[in-house]
């Protein structure tokens, strides 16, 4: 007789990603000398094929729910224009969301701005493992290689977390036309929104739409503030950043600025690691 094998209880998942899904990212530029390096966590809104839609229309998925809108090309344009180092995230935030903690409530969401998101409703364990270890961590993992480099090789970085935002949220209308959002570090944060009211066109939010906390956000709390980087979290408004030729005049207006910015950014880095 064969050998027994005592059930243990635990299912085996089918694959999330298969062979015709794409990659968890794109690297942009990845020789990019300029100290400045850009983080697209909300750029992408593919659904593995496993997850048929996640049970949505193309339509839900094309709102701001499922992505953040515009920001995929005005990070590659801006990455372009400083040779900078960029990754864009592929997956929709409605997957996984790769700018939360893994303990957050919010990191599958099941419900996002009145819409009830299908194939999220009641995720087991294992399911949201699966989604953590096919697209969170390997993310995260490759900007950690990414940054572990730079500090070993004495390369300065000044972090860079790209987000756009929706121009009215529960009925509300929002005014500015972009965010400079921080948490606990704010050296990059207060010279970057100074510089962007300057300009004289723009109303900025001073840590709004949003504001950033440990237990809401990933990138600042961990790649910022836990290697002790020079960061920001910009968030855009996507009406301005919906096309391409909007795309291109941020990405232009933000080389201007963060070149500007530049010495004076990296002189805080030095001073905070003692080089």
């Amino acid at each position: 007789m064969g050998a027994h094998v005592a059930d243990s209880g635990i299912q085996q998942l089918p694959p999330l990603l298969g062979a015709d899904d794409p990659a968890v990212f794109t690297i942009h530029n990845p020789q990019g000398r300029s100290p400045f390096l850009l983080l697209a966590d909300h750029a992408g809104q593919r659904v593995p094929q496993s997850l048929d839609m996640l049970g949505l229309p193309q339509a839900e998925l094309d709102r701001h729910i499922g992505w953040d809108i515009g920001i995929a090309g005005t990070t590659r344009a801006l990455s372009q224009r400083l040779d900078a180092w960029a990754i864009e995230q592929t997956y929709s935030r409605l997957l996984i969301d790769c700018n939360r903690p893994l303990v957050s409530p919010t990191l599958i969401p099941e419900t996002s701005d009145g819409t009830p998101v299908p194939a999220n409703l009641g995720l087991g364990p294992q399911q949201r493992q699966q989604r953590i270890d096919a697209i969170h961590a390997p993310y995260h993992a490759r900007i950690d290689s990414e940054l572990d480099r730079r500090r070993d090789a004495g390369v300065p970085t000044l972090l860079v977390m790209m987000h756009s935002f929706t121009p009215a949220m529960n009925g509300v209308q929002r005014p500015w036309h972009a965010g400079v959002l921080y948490h606990q570090d704010t050296r990059f944060a207060h010279a970057l929104l100074q510089a962007l009211r300057a300009e004289g066109d723009l109303e900025v939010g001073d840590n709004q739409p949003y504001s950033v906390n440990s237990s809401s956000d990933y990138a600042v709390p961990v790649h910022g503030e836990g290697r002790g980087l020079v960061h920001v979290e910009l968030e855009i408004r996507q009406d301005l950043i919906a096309d391409a030729a909007g795309q291109q005049a941020w990405a232009e207006r933000l080389e201007r600025i963060f070149r500007g910015l530049q010495p004076e950014l990296l002189a805080m880095q030095q001073a905070r690691s003692g080089v």
